[in-house]
């Protein structure tokens, strides 16, 4: 079962797309979409993204930050971040200890879910199944959490 709202979100480590590490307490004090997609540069995947990057100036002007997490590899999201000109980090979970922390593993894939973070580090809103359109997601968040 996915994570609840109202728990604390379990703390990570891991290298983004340029190879830098990234740790969720990074960002305390900022609210944090941390999205998990199966897979870099697949239909589904991309329009998400693309998503993403369309309200990526709104996000940042709230002080919101997106973090993108699959299994796939660094070499695999500098691809996908070059090829779609993403203005966010994609977090490489290539053992699959974050997915697994999140309880979003599904094989050797992410499920598709969104988690929001607060400041403090507390899940305040989860978005999967029928409640996540990859095509208006972005929007969607920033609609219920703003």
């Amino acid at each position: 079962m996915t994570l609840p709202i109202g728990c604390a979100a379990p703390q990570f480590t891991a290298k983004d797309t340029h190879g830098n590490t990234v740790s969720l307490s990074d960002f305390t004090g900022k609210t944090v979409i941390l999205y998990f997609y199966p897979k870099d540069d697949t239909p589904g995947c991309t329009r998400q993204a693309q998503s993403f990057k369309a309200a990526h100036e709104e996000y940042k002007g709230k002080d919101i930050v997106v973090l993108g997490v699959s299994r796939d590899n660094e070499e695999s999201h500098k691809k996908f971040t070059e090829k779609y000109g993403l203005p966010f980090q994609l977090l490489a979970d290539v053992d699959g200890k974050i997915t697994k922390a999140y309880d979003v593993e599904k094989g050797d894939y992410a499920k598709r879910v969104t988690f929001v973070i607060d400041g403090t580090g507390k899940i305040i809103q989860v978005y999967e199944g029928e409640n996540l359109k990859v095509d208006s997601h972005a929007q969607d968040i920033l609609v219920t959490i703003v």
